[in-house]
């Protein structure tokens, strides 16, 4: 296995050399070039500042792990427990909880929460005792570094890799998360490459019924694949999705940001990529009747652009123009979801936005959305270059490529989910589902 990566690392600085393209190279630091933001920390539910470790309770989960991918991979586990409490999975099968100063300074977690996983081929099984929430299992190939520093609660909380960060500590591995919520009885699982793509992970869940659900993921050598695509993406259209891609000093991919992420940590990028696209949108709607299926007993809503807003029956407010940024995040500007928003409003938002990230408004039938399959999804440009090659490389082309992914006409699904009451074992591969 040594060999392929090696052999992919070729490629992939054989493609930059060739391209002129102009990857995003990690090159790791220390403490002092942490950035902290709301990806990469885990807070406390709670403003409690002592707590007790939770003895082990009825409930607990087997995590089993076959390992597809190379010899020197280790596995986290961070979340937060019953108490809302952030806390890592400790070597010996209880919850470790770090404890933070002062000085508003990280503090690496040097406790023994770095769970080795067995050989190529090979499986490891791990026990969670109890419920976790908000929760990741991280796979690395190497090992990363959490910390801890204390949130505006005073509790100490959990500083995680950032992928945004080329400078973080453990920028220079190359790793991936599972996440999940398991309240002691029911569990919700999904592979999400939202933010960024980072190793082949697949999973399958095995309920008490005996149901099982598959997710089988990203297929084996799909990371160097993945990034070779974004950086000829460059060719074709001149954006900067080779930025996307971000790559070892030796040129080996690491992982592939998405634009949402990208654009987090550098604001002015993509700027103005769909503006055009949306100015058509508007256009377009301006005259005839954008319907949105709610997908719920709403049914579906008819919006029309007016005063250069989209409104929609029903809805409590309306739609302005979204920028290129509003479109990757799904979160900001028009699709920004607030406390006082009736159910009409949270229906159209995912909705809208779908077809904003996969340029499906202005096809044949885009008149009704969802309602186009996903061989129409990221068929016309500007759209999301980063979700269809995602979507190309995963089985089934099942996983979470951006937030609203779950959004499709009824009876599809592109989401990479498992999920039921009484679980009896969580199964994840790492390099290839097997």
């Amino acid at each position: 296995m040594r060999g392929f990566f090696g052999l992919a690392a070729a490629v992939v600085a054989g493609l930059l050399a060739q391209s002129g393209a102009d990857p995003t190279v990690a090159r790791p630091g220390g403490i002092d070039d942490i950035i902290i933001t709301e990806d990469n920390i885990l807070n406390s539910t709670t403003t409690v500042k002592e707590f007790k470790v939770n003895a082990a309770q009825a409930g607990a989960l087997p995590i089993s792990v076959v390992n597809n991918f190379d010899g020197g991979m280790y596995m986290y586990i961070t979340g937060q427990d019953s108490s809302g409490v952030p806390c890592l999975l400790g070597a010996n099968g209880q919850f470790v909880y770090p404890q933070a100063d002062n000085t508003g300074v990280p503090i690496e977690i040097v406790a023994n929460v770095a769970l080795p996983l067995n050989g190529v081929g090979q499986t490891t099984v791990v026990t969670l005792p109890q419920a976790l929430i908000s929760a990741r299992i991280w796979f690395a190939r190497g090992q990363l570094k959490f910390y801890t520093v204390k949130d505006g609660n005073g509790v100490s909380a959990i500083v995680e890799p950032s992928a945004a960060n080329p400078a973080d500590p453990s920028a220079g591995v190359q790793w991936g998360f599972i996440e999940f919520n398991y309240d002691g009885t029911t569990i919700y699982a999904n592979i999400s490459f939202v933010d960024f793509v980072g190793l082949p992970l697949g999973m399958g869940l095995t309920l008490s019924t005996g149901q099982q659900q598959i997710v089988q993921g990203l297929q084996a050598g799909s990371v160097s694949n993945i990034c070779n695509n974004v950086i000829q993406e460059r060719s074709a259209d001149g954006q900067i999705w080779d930025q996307l891609c971000v790559v070892s000093s030796s040129g080996q991919a690491l992982r592939i940001l998405s634009p949402n992420l990208y654009v987090s940590a550098n604001p002015t990028g993509f700027s103005g990529y769909y503006d055009n696209y949306v100015n058509q949108v508007w256009s377009q709607y301006t005259n005839q009747d954008l319907t949105i299926n709610t997908q719920t007993g709403y049914g579906n809503v008819a919006c029309r652009v007016a005063n250069n807003q989209l409104t929609c029956a029903g809805d409590n407010r309306a739609y302005p123009k979204p920028t290129t940024a509003d479109i990757w995040g799904c979160n900001s500007g028009p699709f920004a979801i607030i406390a006082s928003d009736n159910d009409i409003h949270r229906a159209v938002v995912p909705r809208l936005c779908a077809a904003f990230t996969r340029s499906t408004l202005l096809l044949a039938g885009g008149n009704l959305q969802p309602s186009l399959g996903q061989t129409s999804y990221y068929t016309v440009s500007p759209t999301s270059h980063y979700s269809r090659i995602v979507h190309n490389y995963e089985t089934n082309g099942l996983g979470y490529a951006f937030s609203y992914d779950d959004v499709n006409p009824d009876g599809q699904n592109a989401a990479g989910v498992v999920s039921g009451s009484n679980p009896t074992s969580l199964k994840i591969t790492v390099g290839g589902w097997s």
